[in-house]
């Protein structure tokens, strides 16, 4: 097993259409958006779900695979098991409570059980000073923020339930309301939001020495980079419409502090609005007689062919 020991700075390119991508709590899940620029938003907490949920359909039961934020899930309990592997006694099965401040060789290994088998420990970091303490993990990968490339318009759409919920609710509907010699029913109405298309960017770092310490590996760093390309196909629902992996970009150094400055690296990938097979910037003014994109291919995106800093390659994942 190799550690990681060179930095990389990826940007992944996704786009969804007729779907909500990542719904907001706090506006009625309303797709997320920058309430001055009308840029759609979706979340790292969001992307790192779908992440996880990939990893653990696609390494179910696989040892050092295992997820550690699940749905439901009881934190302390995983916890507990960290404690009963090290200390490896009965009185460690049976305590109700474990030591909440361990001793620091033990805190240490704690550590390392942790990350060792939950990937999405070694490989995001957590928080895991919740009663049962097994310490904190600073994870050596990191994204941001995922924002669409031009405004987005998020639409509303009436929908209506046929089924009934109860005895009750059947028969008020069978009675329906008179309204002259027509009879209608009363059926239960919602409601639902949807992006017509976006096409959204985030941008993703990880760090080789942060990699050394949570034992994150070369083969953890394939894999994912596999999530990234398929996470969106076995995350499908009516809600989230159609959401596709359409470019992965990663520049990777060759050596552990890096070659350059990350954001200097993703000022070499831009996204233009395809005019007749050429390349046009989105601040062109002249786009503004281009009908609203809904669809990837009105997008065109390059790589500044530019010589790269010495030490640097691309891996382009099409």
């Amino acid at each position: 097993m190799t550690t990681l020991s060179r930095r990389h700075d990826f940007v992944l390119i996704f786009d969804v259409k007729n779907g909500n991508p990542n719904g907001d709590p706090d506006a009625g899940n309303l797709p997320r958006l920058d309430p001055e620029t009308n840029h759609g938003l979706v979340s790292d907490v969001c992307l790192k779900r779908k992440i996880r949920n990939y990893v653990e359909l696609a390494r179910t039961g696989e040892d050092r695979h295992h997820i550690y934020v699940q749905e439901g899930a009881i934190l302390n309990e995983k916890h507990r098991k960290a404690y009963v592997a090290i200390r490896d006694d009965e009185n460690s099965k049976k305590a109700s409570k474990l030591n909440p401040n361990p001793k620091t060789d033990e805190d240490v290994k704690l550590r390392d059980w942790m990350c060792n088998n939950f990937f999405d420990v070694r490989t995001f970091g957590a928080v895991m000073s919740t009663g049962i303490n097994c310490g904190q993990v600073k994870g050596p990968v990191q994204m941001t923020f995922a924002t669409s490339v031009e405004p987005i318009l998020p639409v509303e759409i009436s929908i209506t339930r046929m089924a009934a919920t109860n005895e009750a609710e059947k028969k008020k509907r069978s009675e329906g309301t008179e309204e002259g010699d027509v009879r209608t029913d009363n059926r239960t109405m919602g409601r639902k939001h949807i992006v017509p298309y976006g096409l959204y960017v985030t941008h993703g770092f990880v760090s080789a020495g942060f990699a050394e310490k949570t034992g994150f590996l070369e083969a953890d760093l394939d894999l994912l980079f596999e999530a990234l390309q398929n996470m969106f196909e076995h995350d499908r629902s009516a809600a989230r419409g159609e959401m596709t992996t359409r470019r992965l970009i990663a520049f990777r150094h060759d050596n552990m502090l890096g070659k350059a400055p990350a954001h200097q690296l993703f000022e070499r990938i831009r996204i233009g609005r395809n005019v007749d097979g050429e390349w046009r910037s989105l601040d062109d003014r002249g786009l503004g007689n281009l009908p609203p994109a809904r669809k990837f291919s009105d997008y065109k995106i390059e790589i500044d062919p530019e010589a790269l800093p010495s030490g640097i390659e691309i891996l382009d994942f099409v």
